[in-house]
């Protein structure tokens, strides 16, 4: 439950054993390399890997593009949860025999891609004769080539006018624009209201003044084709044939390489480990015999590294207790009430230097601020049945995966305790089913109804807003504390616990206070009230005196402390925001009693039960789905700005250790490096 110690680590060894020390190290995976520049050191350097990284990692990329499309032509046969599965695990010696065919691997990939590029090719064909076919339409009744001239004494002219024309209109027009030439032919092959399409015979001696008056009426010749149209139609029917022909069989061609599947996977994941490795080999310190290797590495598995390193290779090793002021990466280990926690923490910023892990104090919160937004048993025990069931089911799942499930179920169990506490199950569906189905009335046992006590729960979300905000207060006074700075622990926070619990005990102890939240008397005595003032006051001269310490003015640090002593009205604000534990909560049971009253409209009988489940399982389906994000998102709200706001700060580096980072399979550890000492020498 809490931040691992990181030491510094250094290894020195011969650089002809670098590529086994480094898969070694990648395999064990606990160094966080650290980038270290050797650009003014005399002998050391820093050598260029940027083409071999380039080029693993277009591999990569290759393989994942020949995946993508070997998926596309023979989908993976994969169950509705195949994604929780979990990477598939490989013996080490398997790896080590599928990656030394890696040549061969690759040319399956570059078929792949090739049989691909053809299959787009000839689909972009389709298309293009198409279009041919379309434009080639209304010249089906012309018997001679498009691109026919003429005879040795004629010319002719085929294309097409604008507009619906007549063989009378067209000779009209020629007649007007070349009044001197009477020998031309004009027959009509295809009159549409957008064009007409038209040959056009004259004697060769005329064609000039011809071709100038059809350019005069936007004349446009079509596209040229050597044979008659009819038989390039023909043509263009065999060329498709030929094209869907040619793409099935390349289609088959990809479906009969599904089995290199799993092999196109592995490659995938080993190009990837050599770009990473030789990212790595960038950030050594290398001379010509030597190589240094700087990073950081969890105190714990120190012991296990040296031994390991001590045994298969020579080389020299030293841990380094890392500066005071260092920033060194973070890593968190929490049991499993709090492990869920830490991608909540993730997901705002892993502590910084000074910080604490805020992973178990805030579960302790996390889980009932959850259920009581989302307050109903049946709800809770679906999200508890649900996540439970996948986490023991799908053991090999990603450790991010299974966080996400674990954090639901907790959630799950948390909304089944509120929702107990509030005589929710599905809202009102047991006496609503007793009443309607059976004529009986059915209370269920609750400690406190949101419907006709709605102040009360009211009053209880405010309570645990206070306690959460004066935990997140405690954290920041043990922080100081831990930092051996009693001063601040005692100015920062004790002076407003004083503060804030002496105004909320002052309020308790008025009756005309407690009547607004619903309460008929006054909670605590007078006497507790006076208490309570004299309190309150300490923590507001204290605030005023000491919020400004860091100024040797008197001046100033008033002013600043007054400026401090106004931040309780962001402690005002922080209270109310919890009132939204009333609002979800009431949502989400008002919106469930609503489809329980529409699912009983029909009364009692066969048909009315069967309308009633079907609105049932619809109308909770929609609130469940609606609240269930709600909830998360607003306690995550709560978490990130009403708690974390009071001590925590953020802003660490996640220990990232040099690993087998693959996408598809892991690999077993324990004989992918063989390095014996007799065999490094």
């Amino acid at each position: 439950m809490a931040i691992l110690p990181v030491d510094r680590v250094r290894i020195i060894a011969k650089r002809k054993d670098r590529k086994k020390i480094l898969e070694f190290l990648q395999h064990e995976s606990v160094i966080d390399v650290k980038d270290t520049s050797y650009e003014q050191d005399q002998v050391f350097k820093n050598e260029d890997t940027a083409t071999e990284v380039t080029t693993f990692n277009k591999n990569s990329e290759i393989c994942e593009d020949a995946l993508r499309i070997l998926n596309y032509y023979a989908p993976e046969k994969s169950s509705l949860f195949s994604s929780l599965e979990g990477r598939k695990t490989i013996d080490a010696s398997v790896f080590n025999e599928e990656t030394a065919k890696h040549d061969e691997l690759m040319k399956v990939a570059y078929k792949i891609q090739s049989l691909n590029k053809q299959i787009e090719e000839n689909k972009a064909g389709i298309p293009r004769i198409e279009n041919n076919r379309t434009a080639l339409e209304p010249w089906m009744g012309l018997d001679i080539p498009i691109d026919f001239k003429g005879t040795k004494k004629t010319r002719a002219f085929i294309g097409i006018l604008p507009g619906k024309e007549t063989v009378e209109s067209v000779q009209t027009r020629i007649s007007e624009l070349c009044p001197q030439i009477t020998g031309v032919d004009v027959e009509i092959v295809n009159a549409m209201a957008s064009q007409t399409c038209l040959y056009v015979l004259c004697l060769k001696k005329d064609a000039g003044e011809v071709e100038a008056a059809l350019r005069t009426m936007n004349f446009a010749r079509p596209v040229k084709s050597e044979i008659v149209p009819a038989e390039m139609m023909d043509a263009l029917s065999i060329e498709e044939k030929t094209l869907m022909e040619e793409i099935k069989e390349d289609e088959e061609k990809i479906k009969a390489l599904a089995p290199k599947r799993e092999a196109l996977k592995l490659m995938s994941d080993y190009y990837k480990m050599r770009s990473d490795k030789y990212e790595v080999i960038h950030e050594l310190g290398q001379s010509e015999r030597v190589f240094i290797l700087e990073g950081f590495i969890v105190q714990k598995d120190e012991k296990d590294l040296e031994e390991k390193l001590n045994e298969n290779f020579e080389l020299s090793l030293e841990f380094i207790k890392p500066a005071e002021d260092e920033e060194v990466p973070v890593k968190l280990k929490n049991n499993a009430f709090a492990a869920p926690l830490e991608s909540v923490v993730e997901s705002f910023s892993l502590p910084g230097k000074g910080d604490i892990d805020p992973s178990f104090i805030s579960a302790l919160f996390y889980y009932i601020l959850f259920g009581f937004m989302f307050s109903d048993a049946g709800y809770g025990l679906i999200l508890t049945i649900a996540c439970g069931t996948l986490l023991l089911r799908f053991k090999n799942m990603e450790p991010g995966t299974k966080k996400f499930f674990g954090l639901f179920l907790g959630c799950g169990i948390g909304t089944t305790i509120m929702g107990v506490l509030f005589g929710s199950f599905f809202a009102d569906t047991i006496p609503v089913v007793a009443r309607t189905f059976f004529g009986k009335e059915i209370t269920l046992w609750h400690w406190m109804d949101p419907n006709s006590d709605p102040m009360g729960v009211l009053r209880l979300a405010f309570a645990v807003g206070i306690i959460h905000i004066f935990v997140g207060l405690g954290a920041k006074a043990y922080m100081n504390i831990k930092a051996h700075d009693v001063w601040s622990a005692i100015c920062d926070t004790v002076f407003w616990w004083f503060l804030i619990g002496g105004l909320v005990a002052l309020l308790l102890s008025s009756a005309t206070a407690c009547s607004m939240f619903g309460m008929s008397k006054a909670a605590l005595p007078v006497a507790a009230g006076e208490i309570a003032k004299y309190v309150a006051i300490i923590g507001a001269v204290g605030i005023v005196l000491t919020g400004g310490r860091d100024s040797k003015n008197w001046g100033v640090r008033i002013g600043r402390g007054l400026y401090s002593l106004y931040g309780v009205s962001s402690y005002l604000g922080d209270i109310l925001s919890y009132s939204r534990l009333l609002a979800l909560g009431l949502a989400t049971g008002m919106i469930a009693q609503v489809f329980n009253m529409m699912g009983a409209m029909a009364g009692g009988g066969i048909v009315g039960a069967i309308f009633f489940i079907i609105i049932f399982v619809i109308g909770h389906t929609l609130n469940f789905g609606i609240n269930v994000l709600g909830a998360y998102v607003h306690t995550n709200r709560l978490t990130y700005v009403e708690f974390f706001g009071k001590f925590y700060e953020g802003e660490g580096k996640a220990f990232k250790p040099f690993t087998m980072n693959t996408k598809y399979l892991k690999v077993k550890n324990g004989e992918t490096i063989k390095a014996k000492k007799e065999s490094a020498k």
